[in-house]
């Protein structure tokens, strides 16, 4: 919210700027309902927990906009954060024409660096975006269940994903021999 308040003092009023304060959508708790293995790891998302009134107003803010420029973190996270963003603007549920979505990337927040970016808007990065995505899938379907058997065997709050899954069979094979 910070970042916003500064980001809209540079616009001048140009522009309405919100956060979202991160993510917005995730993976479901149920391992069972979040990624679709059959159907080639296909992820299904729900609105985070606590996000439901930074989705809707942001949703009605983008039924009155012509234009949304998103402007995320400039890594894989915020490329996801955007994408997301603008899947739910596309399900907003306005039957009037739908605003054009681009993303603007700046690496500082300083009012140069903001209005150079809005003079470079581009589409969302699909291979940023997907990466983000299957490092969420792989931690989901390997790390989740692994993670619940390590706080029954060795400590409760630890955790295991993509990295500490491998290293714990490495660590188990070594034990075994």
């Amino acid at each position: 919210p910070a970042k916003a308040k500064t980001i809209s003092k540079y616009l001048d009023g140009a522009y309405e700027v919100r956060p979202s304060i991160g993510h917005v959508r995730d993976l479901p708790k149920s391992n069972k309902k979040a990624v679709d293995i059959e159907a080639g790891f296909v992820p299904h998302y729900e609105i985070s927990k606590g996000k439901e009134k930074v989705v809707a107003e942001i949703q009605e803010l983008g039924k009155k906009a012509s234009e949304i420029l998103l402007a995320t973190d400039p890594d894989r996270e915020g490329e996801a954060i955007a994408w997301h963003i603008a899947q739910l603007l596309k399900t907003n549920g306005s039957k009037s024409k739908k605003p054009t979505v681009k993303r603007v990337v700046y690496h500082e927040i300083t009012k140069e660096a903001i209005q150079e970016a809005l003079k470079h808007p581009r589409e969302i990065d699909e291979n940023l975006r997907r990466a983000q995505e299957a490092r969420r899938v792989l931690d989901r379907l390997v790390g989740y269940d692994l993670s619940g058997l390590i706080w029954k065997k060795v400590l409760y709050g630890l955790s295991a994903g993509r990295v500490q899954s491998p290293a714990l069979r490495i660590l188990m094979e070594r034990e075994r021999e």
